[in-house]
């Protein structure tokens, strides 16, 4: 259990953080940028989420559950040595991945295939579920850029690779099962 009865501790004023092991990094560190996009991710989907109802409400909150879990791994390093913690250690699972690849796999029975690229956009809860599609390619990008680094869990890596295709259905849901999406024109303002 998490108990933050202090919300300032002055231990970052130099610059360095602590990831969830103890360990002291410089605050721009590969993995500091992770988790901090995936909290970034996670503050949009809940702007998102606010304009959300029922069921589409209830698998963003999942998902949001989800981004904690994923910020919890991204913060620990060295996944070789997970057995020598005294706690237990947090890591996603390729249950959370195939939960999305089933979910998409069930909104995107309901939609016509595409015929031209769709740009953000259509209802209000389509460009949020757009808006949270970029950061989360943005978090993945950083996200691959750690794991070639300093290496990072590669289930974490495929969830955040999902999770970007899953949003970017969702908003064809939102928009009225893709019927109100806004199609690209190639060179229509030349």
């Amino acid at each position: 259990m998490v108990v933050l009865n202090r919300i300032y501790t002055r231990t970052g004023d130099g610059g360095d953080t602590a990831l969830s092991d103890g360990t002291r990094v410089p605050k721009e560190s590969l993995r500091v940028e992770a988790y901090g996009t995936v909290d970034e991710l996670n503050a949009t989907l809940g702007l998102a989420r606010c304009q959300a109802g029922g069921e589409t409400a209830r698998l963003l909150g999942m998902i949001q559950n989800d981004l904690f879990d994923l910020g919890a791994d991204l913060s620990r390093p060295a996944m070789e040595r997970d057995g020598e913690s005294k706690w237990p250690v947090l890591r996603m699972v390729q249950a959370q991945v195939d939960r999305l690849e089933s979910e998409i796999d069930a909104m995107n029975a309901r939609l016509e295939p595409l015929r031209s690229f769709v740009l953000p956009g259509g209802t209000p809860l389509a460009a949020a579920l757009h808006l949270c599609r970029t950061t989360c390619r943005r978090a993945e990008r950083i996200a691959v850029a750690l794991n070639r680094a300093e290496g990072a869990n590669p289930a974490a890596l495929r969830y955040l690779n999902r999770l970007s295709d899953w949003f970017f259905v969702a908003a064809r849901i939102a928009n009225d099962e893709g019927r109100g999406d806004i199609l690209w024109q190639p060179g229509a303002n030349r």
